[in-house]
């Protein structure tokens, strides 16, 4: 009997009787897609005819932010921002020229954390700004202490197609235009966002055995909205209703309010070839969300899904003739409104929060679900309660510019569509030396 028992206790002490070690856990992944200009116009935020079912299906997996709002309604201010986890006022990045680093050389971006943290970091197409389409098939505005890879693609409606597009006077300069083109004969994969994906896909092939933070910037539907003819005809023109405006409603309106869009309205187009650009604006959006879709089917063929965290989102809102407006720098929620929908391991799946949030969480968030280490002074907070519990409250706080410029309070004036849309109380600040929109949330 003692044997045995010695027999047991020796069994118990080898390492064969002994339980497996736990192996450990894997940092998670970040798939971080951004979309140069997209407003709320998609499915899953209720539009009734828009086609985006790819987006719709991230947003199907993980928690879509209904209340999500920009720090300036600009590509540049927006993104540098974003990556930096710092206000506009902080990183005094105000246009489209100055480079966050002249005054902040030595500030960590988000992807930067990242790679301190062990990550390959790269990325495909546009993050930080740069002309579009002007810089396509550059690294422009970019920042290379951010990365250990870029990839730059240049499709045909870069290449070729540009002497084709139908720009609508008085509008000029491709950037900035009421500008379309339907291509008839070229595929999904021969354009910029095309190749953006297809350069994307190769990088989660080569590099999915390691954590990675691969950030995945795509240019539509930034102007001028140019794709394969398919996606045109998902749309008809009768469908793209421009919300009324009046001689009336424009009296009791400042000018400084509608200024963002000369000549008022419409840039000077008429309002049916302004019904053409929303259509073509759209098609885009459809375009691209099918972009979207090949990335992440690749990463869930290459069994990644269940240790990536997602996230998707915009760099500002986009006016389609509210108030008159076209495109974006407005003081109205249609141009700080963005998309955002962020997918994570163990998070809700298919909610929607209603808390007002902004882009500047987005550096905290990551780095509170991916437990890396997150530089001291971020502007931001983590939105990781909300993606446990989308209604959760108690991550307001109130806002305060520092600028000695003169501001002033004014609320944002919903349109028809979009009535909904303002928290209550939610007022807006805007500096009127550099139209900086920054929500100030309420206790």
């Amino acid at each position: 009997m003692r044997a045995f028992h010695l027999l047991g206790l020796l069994v118990a002490l080898s390492p064969l009787g002994a339980a497996d070690p736990v192996a450990p856990t894997r940092k998670p992944n970040v798939l971080f897609i951004a979309v140069d200009d997209m407003n709320n116009d998609l499915a899953c935020y209720g539009h009734p005819f828009v086609k985006s079912p790819n987006i719709d299906r991230l947003a199907a997996r993980g928690v879509r932010f209904d209340k999500a709002y920009c720090q300036m309604p600009w590509c540049s201010p927006s993104r540098a921002s974003l990556m930096t986890g710092l206000r506009p006022d902080t990183t005094r990045v105000m246009d489209l020229n100055y480079d966050f680093r002249q005054g902040m050389p030595n500030v960590v971006t988000l992807p930067q954390a990242f790679r301190k943290a062990g990550y390959y970091a790269a990325r495909v197409g546009k993050i930080y700004h740069y002309g579009n389409p002007g810089d396509i098939g550059t690294s422009g505005l970019d920042d290379s202490a951010s990365w250990q890879e870029v990839v730059n693609p240049a499709g045909r409606d870069k290449t070729s197609l540009e002497r084709d597009i139908l720009i609508m006077k008085p509008t000029s300069g491709l950037g900035s235009s009421m500008s379309l083109l339907a291509d008839k004969t070229g595929k999904d994969e021969d354009h910029t966002d095309g190749k953006v994906a297809t350069e994307a896909i190769k990088l989660l092939e080569a590099h999915k055995d390691k954590p990675f933070f691969l950030a995945v910037g795509f240019y539509k539907p930034h102007c001028p909205w140019v794709a394969p003819q398919k996606w045109f005809d998902m749309y008809k023109l009768k469908d793209e209703v421009l919300p009324p405006i009046t001689a009336e409603w424009k009296a009791t309106v400042p000018d400084v309010a509608l200024a963002s869009t000369k000549p008022w309205p419409y840039k000077g187009v008429t309002a049916e070839e302004a019904r053409q650009c929303r259509l073509a604006y759209h098609a885009t959006i459809s375009f691209v969300d099918a972009q979207i879709g090949r990335v992440v089917d690749a990463l869930d063929r290459l069994g990644l899904a269940d240790n990536t965290i997602i996230v998707f989102w915009s760099d500002h809102g986009y006016h389609l003739g509210e108030h008159g407006l076209w495109m974006k720098q407005s003081c109205y929620e249609e141009s700080t409104r963005v998309p955002l929908i962020i997918v994570a391991p163990k998070a809700v799946a298919g909610k929607a929060s209603p808390r007002t949030v902004e882009l500047v969480d987005l550096y905290p968030t990551l780095t509170d679900l991916a437990g890396v280490a997150a530089p001291a002074g971020l502007q931001g907070v983590s939105l990781r309660p909300l993606l446990a519990d989308p209604w959760r409250r108690g991550i307001a706080r109130r806002i305060r510019r520092s600028s000695a410029a003169a501001s002033m309070a004014c609320r944002a004036i919903p349109s028809a569509q979009n009535a909904g849309a303002i928290p209550n109380g939610r007022v807006v600040r805007m500096a009127l030396n550099c139209m900086t929109m920054t929500p100030i949330r309420r206790r």
